[in-house]
């Protein structure tokens, strides 16, 4: 992985771990090779831990959560836990456990929303399916598998317009009915592709002879690859941006974290419907790491080094739209490449308050990264983020950032092209400087 200073180079290294990030298990799966190809050693959650001052590590929950931290030389308890967390999951469509539906000699996927989708842009799409499988192997051991098909192998079409005269009006999409996207066409005279023909397909494809397909958690993607987009390819386009740009800038940023104090990625999975799991930022994994980091040293109180902790919660923000400027604040009007922001919310829907909030500008003055403010309008509901929950679950003080994007929760997001870059710097000066 490049770690100079030229955005060009850091957009292609993004662009190619979201154009392989088509579930949030590979996104995973590709941060964990990151990291263990930089020297940073696997830590199983059953196993006892033997951790080295210096040492580095990751630890893996459901193949879909990862932590990776530095074990710093200087003591814990001196020094606290510097924290990047960020999500794996977006929204999306994920297949339902029995997925294979039929209508008007078609075979089609039943497929369940995640999160909150914007549902318009997955119409008409070349989309694929990606994700894991669960199977059962020779020996009868259960094992994992991610798999991709890694071609369009469905669609939804849209209705016309001579069948739906207020398509482009109040037309709202029943998720029930509206969006089972076409797998097949049921000719006349051949077997119809049923449930048993579309699991041997992926047993065929995927597993090797004498293992048994059992389940799997498989999802839809666009698959038009991330793109340059503008004039002057000022804009990142691809899916699930939010919020994987953040966990790949977190990563690039620990790599290069010395190992003097302790640095920690925290990257969970659910963040889009509502953290509540042993995955997600309001369950116990982060406090789990934590604790046990801190057992580790005999010198470690648990509560001293939550004090002097402190958390990064690194989620996009909505930049302001040219055609809809009215749905911002006038005096908080993210543009893209116009730097970070600092996510506000006085009801708690994000955790900066003014202390938190100065740190953060102090030190991004310090290396002259640019910073912008985003609170919501009064008349409209503010979305949240792992922050608060973070701060809740394990009692670290923190901040709301995040680069700001256009098109959040849809099928294809864009962010701005420079922003990249000053993430990776601030992200980096967070872990390496004073606050």
């Amino acid at each position: 992985m490049n770690m100079s200073n030229d955005s060009s180079d850091l957009n292609k290294d993004l662009i190619a771990f979201l154009k392989g990030s088509v579930s949030k298990y590979h996104a995973v799966s590709q941060i964990v090779n990151i990291l263990s190809n930089k020297g940073f050693s696997l830590l199983r959650e059953d196993q006892e831990w033997n951790l080295k001052r210096g040492g580095k590590y990751f630890v893996v929950r459901n193949n879909s959560s990862v932590i990776g931290f530095i074990n710093g030389e200087r003591s814990l308890q001196d020094t606290g836990v510097k924290i990047i967390g960020a999500h794996t999951d977006s929204p999306s469509l994920t297949l339902k456990p029995n997925p294979i539906t039929y209508s008007s000699g078609y075979s089609q996927l039943g497929v369940e929303v995640y999160g909150g989708a914007l549902l318009k842009p997955w119409f008409d799409r070349d989309l694929s399916v990606a994700g894991r499988i669960v199977f059962k192997n020779s020996t009868g051991d259960i094992g994992e598998k991610l798999i991709d098909f890694e071609r369009p192998i469905c669609v939804i079409p849209s209705l016309a317009i001579h069948l739906n005269r207020d398509a482009n009006g109040n037309s709202p999409i029943n998720p029930q009915t509206d969006i089972l996207p076409i797998l097949s066409q049921n000719i006349e005279g051949q077997k119809p592709l049923d449930e048993m023909y579309f699991n041997s397909e992926i047993s065929d494809k995927f597993l090797k002879k004498g293992e048994i397909l059992l389940d799997h958690d498989l999802n839809l993607y666009d698959v038009q690859p991330p793109s340059m987009v503008g004039f002057n390819e000022e804009f990142i386009s691809s899916q699930r941006l939010d919020n994987l740009v953040s966990c790949f800038i977190g990563t690039m940023a620990i790599l290069g974290a010395g190992s003097n104090n302790t640095s920690m990625i925290v990257f969970n999975d659910h963040e889009e419907v509502g953290s509540v799991s042993t995955t997600g930022a309001d369950g116990p994994f982060l406090d789990d790491v934590i604790r046990r980091v801190c057992y580790s040293s005999n010198d470690c109180n648990v509560e001293v080094v939550k004090a002097k902790s402190f958390v990064l919660s690194c989620d996009n923000a909505h930049a302001v739209h040219p055609n809809f400027v009215h749905k911002h604040d006038p005096q908080h009007k993210p543009q893209l490449n116009g730097g970070i922001v600092i996510k506000y919310n006085t009801k708690q829907r994000y955790t900066t308050d003014g202390y938190s909030a100065a740190l953060f500008k102090d030190l991004c003055a310090r290396i002259n990264v640019p910073i912008q403010s985003f609170v919501s309008r009064n008349d409209m509901p503010c979305g949240s983020t792992i922050g608060p929950l973070t701060a809740g679950r394990v009692g670290i003080r923190g901040i709301d950032i995040g680069i700001c994007q256009l098109a959040m929760h849809s099928c294809r997001e864009i962010i701005g092209s420079k922003d990249p870059l000053l993430l990776r710097n601030a992200l980096s000066a967070f872990l390496g400087e004073e606050l």
